[in-house]
């Protein structure tokens, strides 16, 4: 819901505003989520982890009681990194620079307002998660998205300026604030712990870490592509192929983090692991055959979408459709679920400390399709090592939650389709 959502605002807005005015509201949400991403991701996965094992509140859940102090402790600590983000721009505002704004960013002061209060309310999601209500978060967000998108294209159809969707942003997340605070008052117990914060950072900040490390990934492609190719043109093709397929994405990402919290006791080990390895080849059913499908049609869709001069974004788009290969085995779900999450740093800057040079030294070869490449590669080496890990370290074999002949059919058919269709035997367009 929440892709569609901002789908149809971009339609609407590129039918209704001057491309000035719509960068001006994509650069709105591109600060917001690069100031916000890696914190809100980081707490609520490590409260995962902590929910049902942890030093601090070791007895809870075995009580009986459904009140969790883990949960407020988590929303404090929401609020303390949305707070200290909110101060960090006030006080760097007339300094902050992004693209070619420098210290007059457009409505900044409404950025960090949205930055301040619509962090927090992440935390709803997590929570009917954890209290096994996923039910509850589909309804959560067949209410307020369809709200969303209403306030946010009324004042642009209505032909108001943007700001008026900003405030209606503002709104929704005023709502989602009234929905949190009742979510609290019935699944938690508000009991402030140091020593659970503590513990909470601890696990936290290396699952913050790799967050921001992996999510800046496409930053620094951007910028080694700006750097070295130094061309407008070449930026935008490469930016519009630059893109997951975000089915592949939306659904392994909600299945690992729905996993973790199944990891965090080593009594449903064998349970979990055996639940990951069904509900990933169900993944595989679905999202191989669709990353071929959009693969095949690639070549075709592209100069139509957009416009013929972006035939060459097509050949980048393919090579990301290929991380449908690493996306969906899940090592890293038993590694973070374990609380190893020293270990997930450790792949992450090691996969970007790979990534830099590959990237440099594919550029004169390959272009920009070799920074894409580059990434593949990456991505790959970074699984490849948490597999490992997982096998070596914690003994268990990658066939306990892989189902590795589904998966390296796929991968087999996946890779034959792109070497095909890349030398031009199938040419769809």
């Amino acid at each position: 819901m929440r892709p569609i959502t901002f789908l149809i605002v971009s339609v609407v807005f590129t039918k209704k505003m001057t491309p000035e005015k719509v960068g001006q509201f994509e650069m709105f949400m591109f600060i917001a989520g690069v100031m916000t991403f890696f914190w809100v991701t980081g707490i609520n996965q490590s409260l995962l982890t902590l929910y049902k094992r942890n030093r601090t509140f070791h007895k809870i859940g075995e009580n009986g009681t459904k009140k969790s102090p883990e949960i407020f402790n988590a929303f404090l600590l929401l609020c303390f990194f949305s707070l200290f983000f909110f101060a960090l721009g006030q006080i760097l505002k007339t300094h902050f620079a992004v693209f070619h704004y420098s210290g007059n960013v457009p409505y900044l002061n409404l950025l960090l307002l949205y930055v301040l209060f619509s962090s927090p309310v992440c935390l709803i999601e997590y929570i009917y998660l954890i209290n096994n209500r996923a039910n509850r978060i589909f309804q959560y967000g067949l209410i307020t998205y369809p709200l969303q998108l209403i306030l946010i294209i009324a004042p642009i159809l209505a032909g108001k300026d943007f700001f008026w969707s900003i405030w209606g942003l503002l709104a929704v997340t005023g709502i989602r604030w009234i929905w949190l605070i009742i979510l609290l008052r019935r699944y938690s117990e508000m009991k402030i712990s140091v020593e659970f914060l503590k513990e909470h950072l601890y696990f936290g900040i290396p699952l913050i870490a790799t967050t921001f490390i992996s999510g800046s990934a496409q930053y620094i492609d951007g910028t080694i592509i700006s750097a070295k190719i130094n061309n407008d043109a070449i930026f935008a093709i490469f930016r519009y192929g630059a893109k997951e397929f975000q089915l592949v994405v939306m659904l392994a990402t909600g299945l690992s983090t729905a996993m973790l919290s199944e990891f965090s006791t080593r009594a449903e080990m064998k349970e979990s692991i055996t639940k990951l390895k069904v509900k990933s080849e169900r993944l595989m059913h679905l999202l191989f055959p669709a990353s071929m499908v959009a693969m095949f049609f690639a070549r075709w869709v592209f100069p139509r979408l957009f416009s013929p001069a972006y035939i060459r974004s097509a050949d980048i788009y393919m090579i990301y459709l290929l991380l449908v290969i690493p996306r969906l085995v899940f090592p890293q779900t038993i590694v973070v679920g374990r609380k190893k999450t020293n270990i997930a740093l450790i792949a992450a800057i090691i996969s970007q400390a790979i990534n830099i040079p590959l990237s440099l030294a594919l550029i004169p070869e390959y272009g920009t399709v070799g920074v894409a490449l580059s990434t593949f590669i990456v991505y790959c080496l970074e699984k490849i090592f948490l597999i490992l890990y997982v096998k070596i370290k914690m003994k268990i074999s990658p066939s306990d939650y892989i189902p590795v002949k589904i998966y390296a059919m796929y991968s087999f058919l996946i890779g034959i389709l792109f070497i095909l269709i890349d030398h031009r035997i199938i040419d769809f367009h």
